[in-house]
């Protein structure tokens, strides 16, 4: 896997163009070791409780809660109905101060508390601990609690992922090992993103044959506190935080976008308009997403002017009229 030294990101369009737009795993060793954060973590758990208590906002939120047996795998139960863990409203400054007191403690219970947007929970924050080069309007997140393993699972967007205290391994797989992943359910999930059954269960090579042609390829990354990882878009991940006591604050959003609209829901309507007609017309729809899509060969209009593009000139000029249709044709229009 690539690695770089953060100090080699100086701008934007540097990050875009040397990392970001080459769609594969890096480690940004040393990106966030200046942030206060990162040094109270370096000190102890309770310090970090400490300085983050100071703009601590009073809001509740969601704790995963684990017996001890689970050692921190948020997980199914064995029915796939249910999980192996419990959801507790807790004022966050509470759950993290639990978190803290109970780490070390025997038979202790597990506790997760993830996907904190800072700017609510813990204001003033972000003035402290931030990174130059990102844009300014993106909301970070914050993951704190005890040692815990966090399934094979993809994310939609761009991920810049910041160990802030104990470590991170990080086990991925390229988007294109979807198919021999035997990914869970869409919805039912632990924490939003379906899960690869395979790599969050022991090695069954008779209920996951396909997952053995690829379950040696996978790429590692060992993250101390201050080192980053950038993951791009639908790559998959395991996430394994190994200290009593872990921190990790991140970023999503999307490097690439022309305006409001996701990938994922483009996906999401295609199983509704395409997914389940007979095979012979989803390979006709297959060759047309091809062409006019994905575009192997080129620009679909490139044998005529650019002025005759029409909507499919650039996207910075007809987005909006695309849109328009869409939206029209999603109400019932033609």
């Amino acid at each position: 896997m690539r690695e770089i030294e953060a100090t080699e990101i100086a701008t934007p369009q540097q990050f875009v163009s040397e990392v970001a737009a080459h769609c594969r795993p890096v480690i940004l060793r040393g990106l966030v070791r200046h942030w206060p954060v990162v040094q109270a973590g370096a000190q102890s758990p309770h310090q970090l409780y400490e300085y983050l208590k100071q703009f601590d906002a009073g809001l509740q939120t969601e704790v995963f809660i684990g017996e001890s047996a689970i050692a921190g795998k948020y997980y199914y139960n064995e029915d796939m109905k249910g999980f192996n863990f419990d959801r507790k409203g807790m004022r966050f400054i509470d759950a993290l101060q639990t978190a803290v007191s109970s780490v070390g403690q025997k038979d202790a219970a597990s506790i997760y508390i993830g996907s904190i947007p800072i700017n609510n929970y813990l204001p003033g924050l972000v003035a402290q601990n931030s990174i130059q080069w990102l844009p300014s309007n993106l909301m970070p997140r914050i993951w704190l609690g005890h040692a815990s393993n966090v399934s094979l699972h993809y994310d939609a967007f761009e991920n810049i992922a910041c160990v802030i205290a104990g470590k991170r391994r990080f086990t991925l797989f390229p988007p294109e090992a979807i198919s021999r992943l035997y990914v869970g359910p869409i919805d039912n999930t632990m924490a939003g993103q379906p899960v690869s059954l395979a790599a969050s269960s022991p090695f069954d090579p008779d209920r996951f044959p396909l997952y053995e042609e690829i379950r040696d390829q996978a790429l590692d990354a060992v993250l101390e506190p201050g080192d980053a990882l950038y993951l791009p878009k639908l790559w998959w991940h395991k996430v394994e935080a190994t200290a009593p006591f872990n921190g990790l604050i991140n970023y999503w959003w999307d490097a690439f976008s022309s305006g409001p609209d996701a990938p994922y829901a483009s996906l999401l309507l295609s199983m509704i308009t395409v997914a389940e007609r007979p095979l012979l017309e989803r390979l006709a729809w297959r060759a047309y997403f091809d062409h006019y899509v994905f575009r192997p060969n080129g620009h679909p209009l490139q044998h005529l002017p650019a002025e005759q593009h029409g909507l499919l000139g650039p996207l910075k000029d007809t987005y909006g009229r695309l849109r328009t249709r869409v939206m029209h044709m999603l109400r019932g229009g033609y």
